[in-house]
């Protein structure tokens, strides 16, 4: 089946290719800000964390939808071992926090295959949408950029992000050739909440003048994360103190001494090291009319999970199956995945103005162990392509017009090995056509898009193949009131198809202590959605605000029913209506100037309420948020303290415990010791100084596994 897949892959890139004469240089050039940026000036040189949106074919376009971006100092400084939780401070984006090695986004209260992960436009090619305790692919320390992009521009990249996508961009396939001998980039970093020590280096050197080799590698260590009180919720541990009182009534001493330590368990999570390393190559040509690349990459990354107490369950032993307590390790999770990489470029006469190509091949093995034993492989192979088209600049009237369409092909082939194998091997197949478009006129910007995908998961095992048809569709309103305000409005009908987990699980996942159970019948999922904003950008000022609406149809979510098996939690997938709607604040204003320092004051705000008809609250919704920071920015030197405060969750699902809510103190400080165009950064920052115990609402481990507590961090980057 992965021969079917490339050879179908390779089709689509001749029929695209058809069209192509030969080559030209590539295009370096940006999409438009849009996003809330921090003052700039003459006198501030503040690392830039608004939007520049380089995802393919958004490049070109003005992404009407609130889009927002991290880079530069400001991800060096928020870095973190999993990308989920390096964007949490961006409006609207929470985490799973599943444990330090295995973090994926939720965006406005989404999570799971409702958000995109993407590496430069194109899926990941991991596992990490099949449970919350898979890790996402992507290491964070070889990232240029990160951009978080919602409304019409995401049905470039798939119909069934309702939340948006996420866009990490390397610098694997060179963009262009330095102008340099060589270009070196080095990052270190230590951090002290869980004793991280990290290092990252990437070398580009010209061959010739048409011709890059790039090459980079990886490496970082944790130690169990500390956190700053009782590692149990108060749930919890009220459950384990009557567990000590029961057990020690019954003279059952050594259970209520287990019971007690669990309870008293506090300042570091047992089992949440991690360990990850990764290389890579690349080679990028560029000539008269185009350029091609390719890379190779390999990340290697361990990582604990941490335990649910009272999650333990039965395994059946001895030759004659005679059920009894089996006394098992902690869990651990070694994965590793071999990837490859293929970027095009080539410009084009007429209409068209060029043809992008995009393509990647990845081979992923995650086994899970218990203790020394291992417990379940997940075998996955899978390739994803598109060919787009940007079309060049019209004038249309007194304005004018522009756009992208294109095609894209994914294919999945997925195995779980094991006694706890909770979803039988099967196939994804997709295949999609999709267009934006732009218009132009004055002060009034207009932007559509179309989407058709057709999807067929199957499993031979099972003897099941389902085939589902989507259309999605988006259309933004944009108008420039006056030079620098903007008022907008965006509508969308996005239509999902049902993935393999939620279709077919059947069975024991340990990592998450749950029983799952899919269903196969599913139909597909329908959303409709609306979102309006205002957006203000003055020289000393910026201010932002959206609001957003989704009324969805035959909703996909696993819910606890109260019963077990396996003596595990029972989780069942249904399907019900429900609605998500929410708000999203930002701002920026410049207090004053003193000397070579502007004084700057921001905030963000955010807060997002969903519900199911019949069932009530959707589970792991995050609560609202209010954040607010002072800055002191220079050429060389930026210095910000922030605090972030969660109020308390206590809208929750059937059998969800409550959320209490916190507060979060940071620090940092950045300093170029050789000037505002130096090549040497020095970084620290102290995130949670007052060592309070967080929770992440979003999170399906909260109750067992907090946000880390105190953490002092220290990096520095040199680049020459």
């Amino acid at each position: 089946m992965v021969r079917k897949a490339l050879l179908s892959s390779a089709c689509i890139f001749a029929i695209a290719s058809i069209a192509s004469p030969a080559a030209a240089q590539q295009s370096t050039a940006d999409g438009d800000d849009t996003a809330i940026d921090k003052p700039v000036n003459d006198d501030d040189f503040h690392e830039e964390t608004g939007i520049v949106v380089t995802a393919p074919f958004s490049l070109d376009l003005n992404i009407l939808a609130g889009t927002s971006s991290i880079s530069g100092d400001t991800l060096t400084q928020e870095i973190e071992p999993q990308i989920g939780e390096i964007l949490t401070k961006l409006p609207g984006v929470s985490a799973t926090s599943f444990t330090p090695g295995a973090s994926r986004p939720v965006l406005r209260g989404f999570q799971g295959p409702r958000i995109l992960v993407l590496n430069d436009g194109l899926g990941t090619v991991d596992v990490s949408t099949t449970s919350a305790d898979h890790a996402v692919t992507v290491e964070p320390l070889l990232l240029d950029r990160i951009e978080v992009i919602r409304g019409p521009a995401v049905l470039l990249f798939g119909g069934n992000a309702l939340g948006g996508a996420v866009n990490a961009i390397d610098k694997r396939i060179p963009r262009s050739v330095p102008e340099e001998d060589f270009h070196f980039d080095i990052l270190g970093s230590y951090a002290t909440a869980a004793d991280e020590r990290s290092v990252s280096a990437s070398l580009d050197v010209p061959l010739s003048k048409q011709l890059v080799f790039h090459i980079d590698g990886s490496y970082r260590n944790t130690n169990d994360l500390d956190v700053g009180g009782f590692v149990l919720s108060p749930e919890l541990r009220a459950e384990q103190l009557e567990i000590v009182a029961e057990e020690t009534e019954e003279g059952n001493l050594d259970e209520a001494a287990e019971a007690q330590e669990l309870a008293d368990l506090q300042g570091t999570i047992p089992n949440t090291a991690t360990e990850t390393y990764s290389f890579g190559g690349g080679l990028s040509w560029f000539g008269e009319g185009g350029s091609f690349g390719v890379s190779f990459s390999y990340l290697d990354s361990n990582y604990g999970v941490p335990e649910r107490p009272g999650a333990e369950h039965a395994e059946e032993e001895g030759e004659e199956g005679e059920e009894g307590e089996e006394e098992e390790g902690p869990v651990t999770i070694g994965l590793e995945q071999f990837k490859v990489d293929f970027r095009g470029e080539v410009e084009l006469p007429g209409f068209f103005e060029k043809l992008r190509l995009r393509a990647s091949y990845a081979d992923f093995q995650q086994i899970e162990f218990e203790g020394d034993e291992v417990g379940t492989v997940f075998d996955n192979q899978g390739i994803e392509a598109r060919g787009e088209l940007v079309q060049r600049e019209q004038s249309v009237g007194n304005g004018s017009w522009r756009g992208a369409s294109g095609v894209q092909y994914g294919f999945r082939d997925f195995a779980a090995i094991g006694a706890e194998a909770f979803v039988p091997p099967n196939e994804t197949s997709q295949f999609g056509i999709f267009t934006l478009q732009e218009l132009t006129f004055g002060k009034v910007d207009i932007e559509g898009a179309l989407r058709f995908d057709s999807v067929d998961v199957s499993s031979n095992v099972i003897g099941i193949d389902r085939d589902f048809t989507s259309f999605s569709a988006a259309l933004g309103f944009g108008y420039t009131v006056t030079d620098g305000a903007k008022i907008g409005i965006n509508f969308n009908r996005s239509e999902r198809a049902p993935v393999a987990e939620e279709l077919f699980s059947n069975g024991p996942h340990i990592a998450t202590a749950a029983f799952e159970i899919g269903d196969p019948t599913f139909g597909t999922e329908t959303s409709n959605g609306a979102e309006i904003y205002l957006r203000i950008d003055r020289p000393n000022w910026q201010f932002a605000v959206t609001g957003y609406y989704n009324d969805i149809d035959d909703f996909i979510i696993d819910v606890p029913t109260g019963e077990e098996e396996d003596e595990l939690p029972v989780f069942q997938f249904i399907q019900d209506d429900a609605e998500f709607y929410g708000v999203e604040i930002e701002g920026s204003v410049l207090l004053a100037r003193a000397g070579k320092f502007n004084i700057v004051a921001d905030g963000v705000a955010d807060f997002v309420r969903a519900s199911l008809d019949t069932t009530g609250p959707v589970p792991r919704i995050p609560p609202l948020r209010i954040l607010g920071g002072l800055e002191a920015q220079s050429a060389d030197i930026n210095a910000r303290v922030e605090v972030e405060w969660f109020d308390d969750q206590n809208r929750n699902a059937a059998f969800e415990t409550e959320t209490d809510g916190f507060t979060f103190v940071n620090a940092q400080v950045s300093w170029k010791p050789l000037g505002r165009d130096g090549n040497v950064t020095l970084l620290a920052s102290a995130n949670n100084i007052f060592d309070v115990v967080g929770r992440r609402a979003a999170s399906f481990t909260k109750d067992f596994a907090p946000l880390a507590g105190r953490d002092f961090r220290v990096s520095a980057k040199l680049s020459f």
